[in-house]
This record gives C-alpha cells, sequence and structure tokens, in this order.
C-alpha cells in the first residue's frame, strides 16, 4: 500500500492504493481522499492511467460529497431523550410490521431487535433473527415497509440477485420508489445522530 496525489478540477486528492489478490481495478471516493484497490500485478502506471480514466466520475462523486457536507449544516442532532423516544415508537411499529408481511412471504422468523446503528436501516441474519434500525421512525411508513419486506425476503435469498428482488416485488410493487426515496434521504436522517461531516463509506466503481 502506497500514497500518491491525483490533481483534478476541485484540489489535490490524496490517493490510497491498496493490492490484494483480487481480479479488477476499483476506485473508492471516500471523504479522505481515494482509495483504488488493485491486483498484485497491475504496474502503478496502469493503475494511474485507470484513475485518470475515471476523472469525471470521480469529480461528480466530489462534487456530491461537497453537496452532502453543505446539507449538514442544518441538520439539528437528536437527543439522547429522542433517540429513546424513536426506539420506543420503533418497538411498537416495526414487529407489526414484521407480523404482517412474513405470512405473505411465506417465511418464519427469529428475535426481533431495535437498535440505533449508524450506517445500517436493517440485516437479517442466518438464524433468521431480524435488527431494525429506530431511525426508520423518521421516514415515511412506506420506507418502513420496504425495509422489513427487504429483510424478510433475506430469509429466502440471503443474497441480492435478481430472484431476491423478485420475491420483494412479488410482495411490495412500489418497493423501488421508496428504497430510491430512503437511498435520496437516508444519510441526512442518519446525520441526525452523527457528528457533521462523519461518513462510513464512500462511492465506488470498478472495472479492468
Amino acid at each position: 500500500m502506497y500514497n500518491r496525489f491525483i490533481r483534478n478540477k476541485h484540489k489535490e486528492e490524496k490517493t490510497i492504493i491498496i493490492r490484494s489478490r483480487r481480479k479488477t481495478i476499483a476506485i473508492q471516493v471516500t471523504d479522505k481522499g481515494l482509495i483504488v484497490r488493485a491486483p498484485y500485478g497491475v504496474s502503478r502506471k496502469r493503475i494511474m492511467s485507470f484513475v485518470e480514466s475515471r476523472t469525471e466520475w470521480i469529480e461528480k462523486q466530489l462534487k456530491k460529497q461537497e453537496e452532502y457536507k453543505k446539507s449538514l449544516e442544518n441538520i439539528v442532532p437528536l437527543t439522547t431523550e429522542e433517540l429513546h423516544a424513536l426506539a420506543d415508537q420503533a418497538k411498537a411499529v416495526i414487529p407489526e410490521r414484521v407480523r404482517y408481511y412474513a405470512p405473505m412471504i411465506g417465511v418464519q422468523y427469529g428475535r426481533i431487535t431495535i437498535r440505533n446503528q449508524r450506517t445500517k436501516w436493517g440485516s437479517c441474519s442466518a438464524k433468521g433473527n431480524l435488527n431494525f434500525n429506530c431511525l426508520l421512525m423518521l421516514a415515511p411508513p412506506e420506507v418502513i415497509d420496504s425495509v422489513v419486506v427487504h429483510e424478510l425476503c433475506h430469509l429466502k435469498e440471503m443474497n441480492h440477485s435478481k430472484r431476491f428482488y423478485e420475491e420483494i416485488l412479488k410482495v411490495y410493487p412500489e418497493y423501488k420508489k421508496w428504497d430510491r426515496w430512503l437511498k435520496d434521504n437516508g444519510r441526512q436522517i442518519m446525520a441526525r445522530q452523527m457528528m457533521a461531516g462523519q461518513t462510513d463509506s464512500g462511492s465506488m466503481v470498478q472495472g479492468e
């Protein structure tokens, strides 16, 4: 692993190159710079050529990050009391939605846990236990249902294959609409319980 800098229209971005046994080159844009993942045998020249060929995409991601940081300026952080209230509300609402959709999907589930998470809206374990983020209570009810159905369908398909999404759409035809809403607005909701500007992941593009 080593560092170097590349220049773009915005500023010089720190570039971290991580080599592994992977077969392709991938670029991840984070708030700390660029992370390039590459196979062991690929030359530095080829790696940087790939990065330069993705300059337009990189600049778009940097612009999105700048816009996101600006959008955080007016966000009001949640208090501890508000987070507890959201958790109590989620404990009353989400299990009921799970009970509603599980028979429709044809699955049985284990324990339901409500958490205050920084990166995930929901998850499903191999044992059938379900976890949901209490911050879902700040989203429209349709978004809550979309996440519930998503996790329940993982009890049939523990992947994100075409078949998995077909299972979702059988039960929740408007899933794509509300999943898009969460993608567009979810980071702002998450930011209410995070320090302004702090992020957990970045955008990634893969290639050669």
